[in-house]
């Protein structure tokens, strides 16, 4: 047993020694040539020095190819927008390799003679492009596919209450028939709901009603029947919003719950509510639930919290990438002290202007993105900055290290004084001149730098310059925000779903994705159950009638 342990300890070492023998160069190696050594070294000596760095550039190349098919990086690792094609490449990868092993399988007897090549390449020749297109084509849609047969539901539950619905009044005359006598049923539904825990419930409690509707005949002979609530279709919805539902309102928000706030899949979901509640929902049931769900609550992000962040005096905002079906897009997120709002689009100019308007009064807390100096009255985060500056210090440049060095002081000076002036009593001159002679240094250095050599020192001297008001608006009004963190932490959580999901399938699940998030951190924003309010909300819709208001943030 000893000497099996030393034998791996051996190999383990062996292993390190020869990746760190692949390396020509180190990094106190690097941080010593510049041009001017170059140019210095006569002929031979720069082609033995050309060679090591050669060397060096191929296996840094070879460690940035490594993805999870050719290496043991897990699969999360992938960038969002490289995983489509990478996948589909590996999709077919596998149909091939699986035609290989099992020849069996193909239709042509002849598969393999010299007969079947003839043709296969006759084939391939006359249709050309054509093929490549059919092929791709021919992968499979996710789920169920056209003409698959359906699974109808087997688990029978016991009837809790009937309730009996009647016509209110005639739809011939308009007259009343409160009065009048009730004919037969002529509908029938049920519906699963669930009690929460109460003073006398402990727990969940799963429910069926049975709903019957009834038809009345009035005096001008008109027969009036009594129908299911409903709402009008919507061109942008799929899914209907009526009574007429097996989930009930409070079923849909758990729902909601599982799926959003614990990140389950609906396979999962399925298994949970199996497991737990002794319930048998199918996949595309559960599916139809949270996308009636968003329906039920799109108006309150378009009438309510989008009225809510336009008027914010201080509104974060952000965008990280978000694949819908394969193609990037971007999760945006705007967020003030009580309302939050998300969106899944492109990351252009218009959905920027579409989700703030053209003007903005209040303050914007983002990122460097272009599209946000179109708003006057702009705050830049400063720890992205420091992030850079530091970045830079650790580079194998040396004016690099020295720009990055005199950024990092500045930025750390600054804040440092925000914080003391927010603590103490206020300054007798103002932040802005008291560190002015940094400043304009500073500035003089991004001047010099915004033509450098190196990339990074001449992207981060021109952003410096491109927003260079925006970084300093904190020292005029020490109140305000040094960084974007709120934006970050909202964005936090749905970074974590997607590393899971791996995105949304279409437009409808993307939008799905947006509202219910919205809604639910927006009622946590104001100490709010979210669930309470999905179903309240889904419960009105479901009638036909408008959505409620918002809860009002608790004091």
């Amino acid at each position: 047993m000893a000497r099996s342990r030393g034998n791996r300890r051996q190999r383990k070492g062996a292993g390190k020694a020869d990746r760190s023998a692949n390396v020509k160069l180190t990094r106190h190696d690097l941080s010593q040539l510049d041009e001017g050594y170059l140019r210095s070294l006569p002929e031979e000596q720069l082609r033995v020095l050309s060679a090591k760095l050669l060397a060096d550039l191929k296996a840094a190349h070879e460690r940035l190819d490594q993805n999870p098919s050719n290496s043991s990086r897990p699969p999360s690792s992938r960038v969002p927008w490289d995983r489509g094609e990478s996948e589909q490449g590996r999709g077919k990868a596998q149909a091939g390799a699986s035609t290989t092993q099992h020849p069996e399988r193909n239709d042509d007897p002849d598969q393999g003679s010299p007969a079947a090549a003839e043709r296969a390449s006759a084939q391939t020749g006359s249709e050309g492009g054509a093929s490549k297109t059919q092929e791709a084509k021919s992968s499979p849609r996710p789920g169920r596919q056209p003409g698959a047969p359906g699974h109808g539901r087997t688990q029978s539950l016991p009837i809790a209450q009937e309730h009996h619905h009647y016509p209110g009044h005639c739809a011939g005359c308009g007259e009343s028939l409160l009065q009048a006598a009730a004919g037969g049923v002529h509908r029938a539904c049920l519906v699963i709901d669930l009690i929460t825990p109460t003073g006398e419930h402990h727990g969940l409690e799963v429910i069926q009603d049975k709903h019957l509707y009834h038809e009345c005949q009035c005096g001008c002979g008109h027969i009036t029947r009594a129908e299911p609530g409903h709402q009008d279709g919507d061109e942008h919805w799929t899914v209907a919003l009526s009574e007429r539902h097996l989930a009930g309102p409070m079923l849909v928000a758990l729902i909601c719950a599982l799926s959003l706030r614990m990140r389950l899949s609906r396979r999962r979901i399925q298994e949970w509510l199996n497991d737990w509640l002794g319930l048998s929902l199918g996949v595309a049931s559960i599916n139809q639930c949270l996308h009636e769900a968003a329906r039920a609550l799109e108006p309150v992000l378009e009438e309510q919290l989008l009225a809510e962040v336009r008027a914010s005096e201080l509104l974060h905002a952000d965008e990280t990438s978000w694949k819908e079906s394969g193609q990037l897009l971007w999760l945006w997120v705007f967020t003030c002290a009580t309302t939050t709002v998300y969106t899944i689009a492109r990351r252009s100019q218009d959905v920027l202007h579409g989700m703030l308007g053209s003007v903005f009064n209040g303050w914007l807390m983002s990122d460097g993105y272009w599209a946000y100096r179109d708003y006057e009255q702009r705050l830049r985060c400063l720890t992205h900055l420091l992030r850079k500056a530091r970045g830079l210090e650790e580079s194998l440049e040396r004016q690099a290290q020295s720009f990055g060095l005199a950024l990092r002081t500045c930025l750390e000076t600054v804040m440092s004084a925000v914080y003391a002036a927010r603590e103490g009593p206020p300054p007798s001159t103002s932040l802005r001149t008291q560190h002015a002679g940094a400043i304009n240094a500073l500035l003089q250095l991004a001047f010099e730098h915004h033509d450098s050599a190196h990339d990074k020192t001449r992207a981060l001297a021109r952003e410096l310059l491109n927003d260079w008001d925006t970084f300093w608006v904190v020292l005029d009004h020490p109140e305000l925000p040094l960084t974007n963190n709120a934006a970050e932490r909202a964005l936090r959580h749905w970074v974590i779903a997607r590393r899971i999901s791996y995105g949304t399938r279409n437009p409808q699940g993307s939008r799905t994705f947006a509202v219910l998030a919205s809604v639910i951190d927006t009622c946590r924003q104001r100490a709010h159950s979210p669930w309470a309010f999905i179903a309240e909300t889904l419960r009105q819709r479901r009638q036909g009638n408008p959505v409620p208001a918002l809860p009002a943030p608790a004091i």
